[in-house]
């Protein structure tokens, strides 16, 4: 017996029913919201470290005050932000980078970010 589902079969096959892991193409949520996303967390973390740096630590001397003290460096973090966001290669790596994480996903069942906190931490 068959089970019918709303959503195509590429969608919930594989072997946890999450979708197949192989597949490679993309919804519009996650072109338009989830790889922005990745590619947002990334740039914070790999690209534009000095300028959240310099955010944040306005942000924390200034309390209630800091929407209009840190104008400037909330300027030069969204203009950071914003290139590596242009920037087509970047675009490329972080779409591949989500394609191999959902792929595990689907392989596993197991969320990248619980994956990821199951690591042993290296000293």
């Amino acid at each position: 017996m068959s089970e019918h589902t709303v959503l195509p079969s590429k969608y919930g096959g594989g072997p946890h029913g999450l979708g197949d892991p192989d597949d490679r193409s993309l919804r519009k949520v996650e072109i338009e919201v989830m790889i922005p996303k990745k590619m947002r967390e990334i740039a914070k973390v790999e690209k534009c470290t000095e300028e959240v740096k310099q955010f944040t630590e306005c942000c924390k001397n200034n309390s209630i005050l800091m929407v209009v003290k840190c104008q400037k460096q909330n300027g030069e973090l969204k203009d950071c932000l914003t290139k590596w966001y242009n920037d087509d290669d970047f675009k490329k790596r972080c779409r591949e980078e989500y394609l191999k994480d959902r792929s595990e996903y689907r392989r596993t069942g197991v969320p990248v970010n619980q994956q990821k906190q199951r690591l042993p931490v290296s000293m």
